[in-house]
């Protein structure tokens, strides 16, 4: 942390000044009588360190709010704010996904693939995002996913996004939701009830969502406000999620 005492308008160098109310942390704000800039004279640079970045990298990943960050780390909302948008924009949009290890699971049709949507929403609960997930049934990777509305355009994107080799090789499992029969093909779509257990590893992951993105919790004070920072928080999740089963198939 740096402190900088200034005596001159940092814009224009003006010297001529006036007292202009205080900034959120109480200290004595003031305006340049020339350029009209506001600056504090006693201006503090907090230098936030990398052990600090890391840090706040792994809590992002976990269901803390983004105050709740600030609090614990010691960084300003705005700093947080920022580098969370520049962490979302950093995830690929591949999500870390592994490709099909063998050919032979392709050749004989053992690629299983489970989806399910999982209902969310952006600053208020009347303005409903559906996540929708697809799954690697053998390796537990999530292939694909969109945020949008519960509908058959819904499921197209989802299907779109989910890589080729699936699309056309794959049995999908799914609930018997009607959207997904109008974009699966049938003889690869096999629509089923939770009693037949076949997307439960689906279902167990939208559990671990909710658990650990404080965004996706039915009641919070954490949801999210732009639709953006939602799908963002949601890859970069996702993304750390299949790295870590990525580690456990090596």
């Amino acid at each position: 942390m740096t402190v900088s005492l200034r005596d001159a308008c940092p814009e224009c160098g003006a010297q001529h000044f006036k007292k202009n109310g205080h900034i959120h942390n109480g200290k004595q704000n003031h305006q340049c009588k020339e350029c009209g800039r506001q600056f504090v004279l006693d201006a503090t640079k907090r230098v936030i360190v990398e052990e600090q970045r890391t840090a706040v990298q792994r809590l992002l990943r976990e269901k803390i709010s983004l105050h709740g960050i600030c609090r614990a780390m010691g960084v300003s909302i705005r700093w947080l704010m920022d580098f969370m948008v520049a962490c979302f924009e950093a995830v690929p949009d591949h999500l870390h996904l592994q490709p099909v290890a063998s050919p032979r699971d392709v050749i004989l049709g053992c690629l299983e693939v489970e989806a399910d949507e999982l209902w969310s929403f952006v600053k208020a609960k009347t303005n409903k995002h559906w996540v929708w997930i697809a799954m690697d049934k053998q390796t537990r990777q999530i292939i694909a996913f969109h945020v949008g509305d519960r509908s058959h355009d819904g499921a197209k994107q989802l299907w779109t996004n989910i890589p080729a080799v699936y699309r056309e090789q794959a049995t999908f499992y799914t609930d018997q939701y009607a959207a997904y029969t109008d974009v699966i093909p049938a003889a690869r779509h096999k629509a089923i009830t939770k009693h037949a257990r076949k997307t439960n590893h689906i279902e167990r992951f939208n559990n671990t969502l909710r658990q650990r993105v404080s965004r996706l919790v039915r009641s919070t004070l954490a949801f999210s406000k732009k639709l953006e920072n939602h799908i963002g928080a949601i890859r970069y999740f996702i993304c750390h999620y299949n790295l870590t089963r990525t580690a456990l198939l090596v």
